[in-house]
C-alpha cells in the first residue's frame, strides 16, 4: 500500500478502508488530501481482493469543510486554474460501493464529500451542514445539487442560504443517511455493512450502483432503459449463472466477479 501524508488506508477482509487524518484541523480538505484520498479510492477500486470501501475521519470530526486558509487570498483565475473541486471528479468514477462513516462535524466539504458517497452511515453525534453562506460564497462540490435531491428543495434551500444543520436523527428522519448508531459503533457498523455489500456478486454490484446513480441524471424512460440493458447483460455473466443454480440447489454462491 502507498505512503500518504494526510490519510491512513487499512484493509479488514474485503472491505478498504481509508481515514482522513488531519485531527488538528478536523480533516479539513486540502488539496494534498483530497488528492491522496482519491488516489486510494482509485488503487482499492482497482484491487480484486476488495469489494467495498469505507471513508471516515474520527470521532469529533468526518471532515469539518474545505481548507479556508487554503483558498482565503486566491483569486477567481487561480481557484479556476487549481480546479480542487474537480478532485470529486474521481470519486464519481470509483466503481465499487463507498460507504461513510461520519461521526462529529461533517460540514461544508466535508458535508459534499459524505453526498458524494453511495451509502452514510453516521454516528449519535454527527452533524451535517454547508455552511458556506458565513464567509460569503456558496457550496462549490456539489451541496447545492446533490442536497435537493436527498433532501427536497425545501430543506436544502435552508441549509445552502441560512446555515442550518442537521443532526444525526434529522439526516436519517429526512432520508440523507442510511443508519445511526451509538459513536462507538459507528466504524464498525459501517464496516460491517460495506462487508455485505462486498460478499455480493461483484458485476451486479456494479451495474446496480450505476443503474441507481443514472436516476438522478436522467428521465424516467432513459432510466428504465439503461437498467433494462444493465439487467439483461447480467445474464452473459458467470455469476447470473451461478447464483440462479445456487438459489436453485438452495447453496450459497461462489462469485467470480465475471
Amino acid at each position: 500500500m502507498s505512503t500518504y501524508s494526510l490519510i491512513l488506508t487499512e484493509v479488514h477482509e474485503r472491505v478498504g478502508l481509508v481515514r482522513l487524518n488531519r485531527p488538528e484541523a478536523r480533516n479539513a480538505l486540502n488539496n494534498t488530501l483530497l488528492a491522496e484520498l482519491m488516489d486510494a479510492l482509485a488503487v482499492f477500486d482497482a484491487d480484486e481482493t476488495i469489494g467495498a470501501i469505507v471513508i471516515t475521519g474520527d470521532e469529533r470530526a468526518f471532515a469539518a469543510g474545505a481548507d479556508i486558509k487554503e483558498m482565503q487570498s486566491l483569486s477567481a483565475v487561480e481557484m479556476l486554474l487549481r480546479d480542487n473541486i474537480a478532485q470529486f471528479d474521481r470519486l464519481r468514477q470509483i466503481k465499487k460501493p463507498v460507504i461513510a462513516a461520519v461521526s462529529g462535524w461533517c460540514l461544508g466539504g466535508g458535508n459534499e464529500l459524505a453526498l458524494s458517497c453511495d451509502l452514510i452511515v453516521a454516528s449519535e453525534t454527527a452533524r451535517f451542514g454547508q455552511p458556506e453562506i458565513n464567509i460569503g460564497v456558496i457550496p462549490g462540490a456539489g451541496g447545492t445539487q446533490r442536497l435537493p435531491r436527498a433532501l427536497g428543495k425545501a430543506l436544502a434551500m435552508e441549509m445552502v442560504l441560512n446555515n442550518r444543520t442537521l443532526s444525526a436523527a434529522e439526516a436519517l428522519q429526512f432520508g440523507m443517511i442510511n443508519r445511526v448508531v451509538p459513536v462507538e459503533r459507528y466504524l464498525d457498523q459501517a464496516l460491517a455493512l460495506a462487508g455485505e455489500l462486498a460478499s455480493r456478486a461483484p458485476l451486479a454490484l456494479r451495474l446496480g450502483k450505476q443503474a441507481v446513480n443514472y436516476a438522478f441524471e436522467s428521465s424516467l424512460t432513459d432510466g428504465l432503459a439503461a437498467e433494462r440493458r444493465a439487467f439483461y447483460f447480467l445474464f452473459s455473466s458467470q455469476d447470473q449463472k451461478e447464483g440462479m443454480s445456487a438459489f436453485v440447489e438452495k447453496r450459497r454462491p461462489e462469485w467470480k466477479g465475471a
